[in-house]
């Protein structure tokens, strides 16, 4: 039996060749998916964001809640929602004999449980014991307070007339959302508010990059609007006295 040696010289010549170009690949696959990955988070992100949206909205179960990624639980607070809203608005229900009847029908269907458990053979229900934490109530207490403060101090410095921009922009808000106030009542109103923050956010999630092109783009049209406004206009109105012997104190 003759080997040829030539063959197999070739053969084992070429194994570490072959090893080389399959470990460039794959080296060069990762770059380009970490190339991938660097070029997507440097992508103006609607606000400014650097974070997922997940992230933005807390992270926990809310995040999850208002994301769908518990549907059984989102679903059942829409659900609720809505049926609340259709009792108040269409059935005319108050919200004092709402809390009552729904009460009185707990309570009913819990002492008859309790009573009749005897007689169908079955244990009587096991009420829990609900203590509300006081660090939960604190947490709020603190956030409330901080946003309050967080209100404040920019009512206080638009106010002062130091930012034209934030100042036209704040009025332009209050003004929009007295509008929208006109059309609705505030059941409604809140009804509305719920319901888009189950469904606005979702929809950006899943049409992220789409809606920050389109937001990146009305945001630049939108700067170069104010700049031709704040060049023709906003710079030719004379500022009050009292603005200028502010600044010189």
């Amino acid at each position: 039996m003759v080997i040829d040696h030539d063959n197999v010289d070739d053969s084992t010549s070429t194994e570490p060749v072959m090893e080389k170009i399959h470990h460039h690949d794959v080296s060069s696959s990762s770059s380009d998916c970490e190339s991938e990955k660097h070029i997507s988070l440097k992508k103006n992100r609607l606000f400014g964001r650097k974070k997922p949206v997940h992230a933005v909205l807390g992270g926990g179960k809310s995040a999850d809640i208002i994301l769908w990624r518990d549907k059984q639980m989102s679903a059942s607070i829409l659900g609720s929602v809505t049926v609340i809203w259709l009792l108040f608005e269409w059935l005319g229900y108050h919200l004092l004999t709402f809390v009552c009847h729904s009460l009185i029908l707990c309570l009913a269907v819990m002492f008859l449980w309790s009573n009749l458990s005897s007689f169908i053979h079955r244990s009587p229900p096991k009420f829990p014991e609900v203590i509300l934490p006081e660090e939960l109530f604190l947490t709020i207490a603190f956030s409330v307070r901080h946003e309050i403060n967080r209100a404040f101090f920019t009512f206080r410095e638009v106010a002062a007339g130091k930012d034209l921009k934030k100042f036209l922009m704040v009025v332009v808000v209050l003004w929009l959302i007295s509008i929208i106030g006109g059309w609705f009542n505030f059941l409604t109103l809140s009804y509305i508010v719920i319901v888009m923050l189950h469904t606005v956010p979702f929809l950006y999630e899943k049409h992220e990059d789409k809606v920050d092109n389109i937001a990146g783009k009305a945001l630049v049209e939108i700067n170069k609007q104010y700049a031709v406004l704040d060049e023709k206009v906003l710079q030719k109105i004379p500022k009050c006295s009292f603005i200028g012997n502010q600044k010189q104190q």
